[in-house]
């Protein structure tokens, strides 16, 4: 147990720099990145070649790897609009994902509206073109099957260019970090996450865990409470993870989630000193592309 904790808090540092990187203002005038000197040179850091991949590899949808070290090829992405959603930082280029994921996000958010939990969601991060690493934020969305959704409703009306890049989610934890903001909290965001964790595609939901104890409050004993699991950050937007779609042996999945719906003592770590004030790790190398599966390495040098 202390060395899966000690593993966690290694990651805290990056991943508390992700969840800020998520409301990061995105630029109105994207500029193209300069193109690398040499990108077959397998000691470039792999974050560095699929951040400059703008369109999807060819042939079948297919997610290579694991979460955090893989690609995906024939991605799609979801469009800016529908009944009930909108994409925001439409600069960054990360509306793209494996098929599966982006079929979910239509369906479970169209659930969430006809059960009157939200009038729709507004999507953060879902994958570059190949997946991949990315330049900034993230250690995973690599192989197309995750997704950030905020927890701030989508309005009624259709969000300007401007206001896609520019406007923040509502923070929905506390300062001190132990409990949710009654003035924003409130059984929308429950749903809609509930509506997500309910879909037998999704294999975990990351939430902050001032918010899996207050889903905790309301919705003990749940069944679907089981694959929604307390991580930094996340007092945002909440993370989805779908399963290895059937078929696609490349796909490496994620060991199970834990037995039990995570409201016992193990929750209670999360509002420890150690858990709440992680010390800083050591920084990890970028992953070259060396490192990358083969398969990756292939899709990243298709023209």
């Amino acid at each position: 147990m202390r060395a899966i904790i000690r593993s966690l808090i290694t990651l805290a540092a990056g991943l508390a720099a992700s969840s800020a990187c998520a409301q990061d203002k995105g630029p109105l005038d994207p500029k193209p990145l300069p193109p690398l000197a040499n990108p077959s040179d397998p000691k470039l850091p792999a974050k560095e070649v699929f951040g400059r991949k703008m369109t999807p590899a060819s042939g079948p949808a297919r997610s290579i790897g694991f979460y955090s070290r893989g690609c995906v090829a024939g991605a799609v992405a979801l469009p800016l609009d529908g009944a009930s959603w909108q994409v925001m930082r439409p600069s960054r280029d990360r509306n793209w994902g494996n098929p599966a994921i982006i079929a979910f996000l239509e369906r479970a958010s169209a659930k969430a509206k006809a059960r009157g939990a939200w009038n729709g969601i507004l999507v953060g991060d879902i994958g570059q073109p190949r997946g991949g690493p990315m330049l900034t934020g993230h250690a995973s969305h690599q192989v197309g099957l995750d997704a950030d959704v905020w927890l701030t409703q989508m309005p009624n009306q259709t969000l300007s260019r401007s206001e896609r890049e520019e406007m923040s989610a509502v923070n929905i934890v506390t300062e001190d970090g132990l409990s949710v903001d009654p003035s924003v909290w409130t059984e929308g965001q429950a749903g809609i996450i509930q509506a997500a964790a309910e879909d037998p595609a999704t294999d975990r939901i990351f939430v902050n865990a001032a918010i899996k104890k207050a889903l905790c409050a309301t919705h003990h004993g749940e069944p679907w409470m089981t694959k929604v699991r307390a991580y930094w950050g996340h007092n945002y937007h909440f993370h989805i993870r779908i399963k290895c779609p059937a078929g696609e042996t490349t796909c490496k999945p994620q060991d199970p989630a834990p037995l039990g719906d995570g409201c016992d003592k193990s929750l209670d770590w999360w509002f420890t000193p150690e858990a709440l004030h992680p010390k800083p790790g050591k920084p990890r190398p970028p992953v070259t592309m060396a490192q990358m599966p083969p398969e990756c390495r292939k899709i990243a040098a298709e023209k």
